[in-house]
């Protein structure tokens, strides 16, 4: 009698915990349906929408951030203005502290100069030249440090002063890259780039060719058709710098007597 009333009764106990995790898993499913109805909130999470919308929120931001350094230039140029006027300096002094903001970059310098030109390569570009292996897609792209080997060579060629696309470059620039965009003191750029110096043609031209990182850069270019140009120019004119000029990650160190 015992054994038949536990033979009776164990099947029954033992589909209890199957319908319990049955009903677990079909609680579990309606959550992952509500969580992902919140998430899309009714689009299709499929499409790129999303990726559009940061595109242009960060071209947004960028031209504001344009805007806000040419406000802050034009504040900045009038009380530079308005300092001059009452500071009661001696022109010595402020012959000295004209020097300083054409050294700084936040001053308009014009001269004789060179443009260089780096663009991509075309995307369906192949080996140009026997015995190089065909291209993986990080060749037919201009990456930070062919940026910064330009800029590098061009100071070391004795520049006055570098524009790098629309931006004048001071001594706390970065130039950096974020896939195949480059990102300046808050703004945001694509391909084709251009970075233009003020200086003596032939000695900048000097530079570039004795710089090892834009050697190897030529060896892409007759490759794979990476972009470079340079242009001279008898006369070119950089503006001066925009922006903010505060340190916020480091303090001036006061000048030893």
């Amino acid at each position: 009698m015992s054994n038949s009333d536990d033979s009776s009764a164990g099947p029954r106990r033992r589909a209890r915990p199957v319908r319990l995790l049955s009903a677990a898993v079909f609680a579990l499913a309606g959550l992952l349906f509500v969580t992902s109805f919140n998430t899309s909130k009714g689009t299709n999470i499929r499409t790129d929408a999303s990726l559009l919308k940061l595109s242009d929120l960060i071209e947004e931001r960028s031209q504001n951030n344009a805007a806000l350094e040419e406000s802050t230039g034009a504040v900045r140029r009038r009380v530079d203005a308005l300092a001059e006027r009452d500071d009661g300096s001696s022109k010595a002094e402020d012959a000295r502290l004209a020097a300083l903001r054409k050294a700084s970059g936040t001053e308009e310098l014009s001269g004789k100069g060179l443009t260089v030109t780096l663009n991509d390569a075309p995307p369906n570009a192949t080996a140009r030249i026997p015995n190089v292996p065909e291209p993986q897609p990080n060749d037919l792209v201009i990456h930070q440090q062919d940026l910064q080997a330009v800029v590098n060579a061009l100071w070391q060629g004795g520049a006055q002063g570098i524009q790098v696309m629309d931006q004048r470059l001071i001594s706390t620039s970065a130039v950096r890259c974020v896939g195949n965009t480059l990102i300046l003191q808050g703004r945001v750029y694509s391909p084709p780039y251009k970075v233009s110096a003020v200086g003596d043609p032939g000695a900048l031209r000097r530079a570039m060719a004795a710089s090892t990182a834009l050697q190897n850069y030529q060896l892409y270019v007759n490759a794979y058709g990476l972009g470079w140009k340079v242009d001279e120019h008898k006369a070119l004119t950089l503006p001066a710098y925009s922006g903010t000029v505060d340190l916020h990650y480091a303090k001036p160190v006061a000048a030893t007597p």
